[in-house]
């Protein structure tokens, strides 16, 4: 009986090493995340790494295109390996070209507030942050025009609800976001303002930003300010920003639910019964 021989296409190495090449990128980037999220290292280890794996990705994507040029020319297999690798360092490199695109057209700040004049400040987190973070103190007028520019509608929230019930509904919309409190003091009438401070933590590398929400007594109610700074770097991506806005409709929201809704309008030809006399809604 002859044997058969069955004849096997040579695989192009390059495939099989820019594959190699990003999924080591891939696991390296896991690792970094893995080491911001748990606190084990500086935050500076971590990034280097994670720009280590980005590079990689890189490097892998540059090696994928040039064996694919080599399996077109010379009819080699490993079409797989490279398209896996592509694949690999474009999920890997989306994530940080998204916020690159984000920095082109955002101000170069990474502390906002709703009061530029009289931030709120940090008080227990001041005490916490290590010494290489960022300064607790704001930054001053020039980030404030930046900010104004950047996100005008980051503004302090205004109510005619009473000091306390305006701290409840910050201290509840904190909580329902899961974020760390590290301080919460109620306010006292005539001696002392609420505050609350907290650290939120970022989606996905899970940076540790600070928090501080400031409820002052009004003639007629209260004034809830803001503010969200990053520890680390000089850039936040708008994140800050985004933060606040969230948490100040969240707040608003919260007071709202306090208190019962308006009675309906009564149809013609029917007398309305007397109604007490309800509050506002919370205004901005």
């Amino acid at each position: 009986m002859a044997r058969r021989y069955i004849h096997s296409e040579p695989t192009s190495k390059l495939a099989i090493w820019s594959r190699r090449i990003a999924v080591f990128a891939l696991a390296a980037s896991i690792l970094a995340v893995i080491i911001v999220r748990s606190g084990l290292l500086e935050i500076q280890p971590a990034l280097a790494t994670f720009a280590g794996a980005l590079a990689i990705a890189v490097l892998a994507l540059l090696v994928a295109f040039a064996a694919l040029a080599v399996i077109w020319m010379e009819g080699l297999a490993g079409m797989g390996a490279a398209l896996s690798a592509m694949a690999i360092s474009f999920v890997l490199l989306a994530y940080p070209a998204y916020f690159a695109s984000k920095a082109m057209q955002l101000p170069w700040i990474y502390d906002i507030t709703t009061d530029p004049i009289d931030p709120p400040r940090y008080e227990a987190l001041a005490r916490l942050r290590p010494r290489d973070a960022n300064p607790v103190a704001y930054a001053g007028l020039y980030a404030a025009e930046q900010q104004r520019r950047a996100y005008p509608d980051v503004a302090p929230l205004g109510t005619n609800s009473t000091p306390q019930a305006a701290y409840d509904a910050a201290l509840a919309a904190i909580n329902k976001r899961r974020w760390r409190v590290v301080d919460a003091r109620s306010p006292q009438a005539g001696r002392r303002e609420g505050r609350v401070e907290a650290v939120a933590r970022t989606a996905i590398m899970g940076f540790r930003d600070d928090v501080v929400v400031r409820v002052r007594p009004e003639p007629d109610g209260a004034r809830i300010d803001a503010r969200s700074s990053s520890r680390y770097g000089t850039f936040d991506f708008g994140a800050n920003a985004a933060r606040i806005r969230t948490l100040m409709n969240d707040i608003e929201e919260g007071m709202r639910a306090q208190r019962p809704e308006r009675p309906q309008a009564p149809l013609p030809g029917k007398k309305s019964t007397p109604a007490k006399k309800q509050k506002d809604q919370p205004k901005r």
